[in-house]
């Protein structure tokens, strides 16, 4: 009863294709959700996306940036904006510090990828990429003392599409891009304009499958926070488990749903949370103290998951000074997201909302508020203090997506509260696509 035509699927139950719309090919080259993650988003009965949309979604967000700045194409470098532009990833992590990738968009469509030679199949699976190149790669670990000629020769590449894609247009809008390119391209005669401003603009407002593929992303987040809380609450009271052995449940469980990494390692337990930031380490948690956790997850379809919650893990009550600031950190929460709709300003959610005791004002977090999509993303919400004008004159728009932050941590207190949740922006209001639960021993 063992036949290859089932051993050929990821999901034997399921016919050519799995229900996001991919290949359902236990070879295949694309990454994406596991088993595991289907089986509970199907329990749970989320609609998932359809990826061929929401790549040709993003695709044409880009060309109408590209076209309504009078631009000749976007060349990208960074792996995320890469992502966001093809679905397509190649060692993103490596990649971010050694630039081998790049990617042209050109303002009639065309899109070309700069891939590593021996991988091109990482690539050609998604047809919305209509051209497969070598040779972005100048950086010194591996051009060393020939970068210059390396980088003349990407510049000559670009020179070509863009001729035959752009015509006489040579406005190009950059990303990020080492310093020996961007003098080849200038010398190659393009004009070079700021290409984040572009992006982080597109990528802000998700279409319809991107928000899909975001609440299927986030719903894997928290049932791999409920197995890292699980573990927790088993085993710190029996002793010797660190902060490390905590962490390290979150990105296997991430892992096991097909997500990809975390962002940086924000889980701090007892008075090692405050000051907030230290990051997690060999502490041995104690029964009796806080754990307070920033996700930063990059998890299914490569969807940013940022949310923070704090534990109190042991038997005893904590104190009342844990709780009130607790209560304090959920008023923040909620008086904050309860402004979050279209048209309102930037500007508005730094002056209103919610304010902050003074005893938790000095070490507040960075921001109130900020974008968030395969990363954290543009737009950010700074508080009162960090307000620059004209840095963020913009409105809210649906489709958007902002984490609401709250860091309540008294100055030279032994304890920090730590809440996050990530909420969309709707037609009509807002919605907390958190549902993950707050700690009842902290509420009191």
């Amino acid at each position: 009863m063992d036949h290859y035509s089932d051993r050929r699927k990821i999901d034997p139950s399921r016919g050519a294709t799995l229900g996001d719309g991919t290949p359902n090919d236990n070879d295949r080259v694309e990454i994406g959700p596991t088993q595991l993650a289907f089986r509970e988003w199907q329990a749970q009965g989320l609609a998932l996306p359809n990826l061929d949309r929401m790549r040709a979604y993003r695709l044409q967000r880009l060309v109408d940036a590209i076209n309504a700045r009078a631009l000749g194409g976007l060349l990208l470098f960074d792996p995320l904006n890469i992502r966001y532009a093809t679905d397509t990833t190649n060692m993103q992590l490596w990649n971010s510090h050694n630039p081998f990738r790049a990617c042209l968009v050109c303002a009639d469509g065309h899109m070309v990828v700069w891939e590593y030679k021996q991988a091109p199949f990482l690539v050609d699976f998604n047809p919305l990429v209509k051209e497969l190149r070598h040779g972005a790669s100048f950086f010194y670990a591996v051009s060393g003392d020939k970068g210059v000629e390396d980088a003349r020769s990407f510049a000559g590449q670009i020179t070509e599409v863009m001729r035959a894609h752009a015509g006489t247009n040579r406005r190009l809008a950059i990303d990020k891009i080492q310093i020996l390119g961007l003098k080849a391209l200038e010398r190659a005669g393009f004009e070079i304009h700021e290409g984040e401003e572009v992006t982080e603009r597109a990528r802000s407002v998700k279409g319809p499958d991107e928000i899909l593929a975001m609440r299927a992303a986030h719903r894997a987040c928290e049932a791999s926070i409920a197995e890292m809380e699980h573990f927790a609450r088993t085993e710190i009271p029996k002793g010797g488990i660190s902060e490390d052995d905590v962490w390290a449940e979150l990105h296997k469980s991430n892992i096991r749903r097909g997500g990809e990494w975390i962002e940086t390692r924000l889980l701090a337990s007892g008075p090692r949370t405050n000051p907030w930031f230290q990051e997690c380490g060999p502490r041995i948690i104690q029964p009796n103290e806080i754990v307070a956790f920033d996700t930063d997850l990059i998890g299914c379809y490569g969807f940013c998951i940022d949310i923070s919650r704090t534990w109190w893990i042991g038997d005893q009550r904590p104190g009342n000074a844990m709780i009130s600031a607790m209560h304090h950190a959920v008023d923040h929460i909620a008086q904050n997201m309860a402004m979050l709709k279209p048209g309102v300003t930037i500007e508005d959610l730094v002056h209103a909302g919610h304010q902050l005791d003074a005893q938790y004002w000095a070490q507040k977090y960075s921001c109130k508020m900020h974008g968030v999509g395969l990363c954290d993303e543009w737009p950010y919400v700074p508080y009162p203090d960090g307000w620059v004008p004209g840095a963020f004159d913009v409105a809210l728009e649906p489709g958007m997506v902002l984490c609401v932050e709250a860091l309540v941590s008294p100055e030279g207190g032994d304890f920090s509260i730590k809440l996050e949740d990530q909420v969309l922006i709707t037609e009509t209001g807002h919605e907390n696509l958190t549902r993950y639960p707050l700690d009842p021993a902290l509420m009191g």
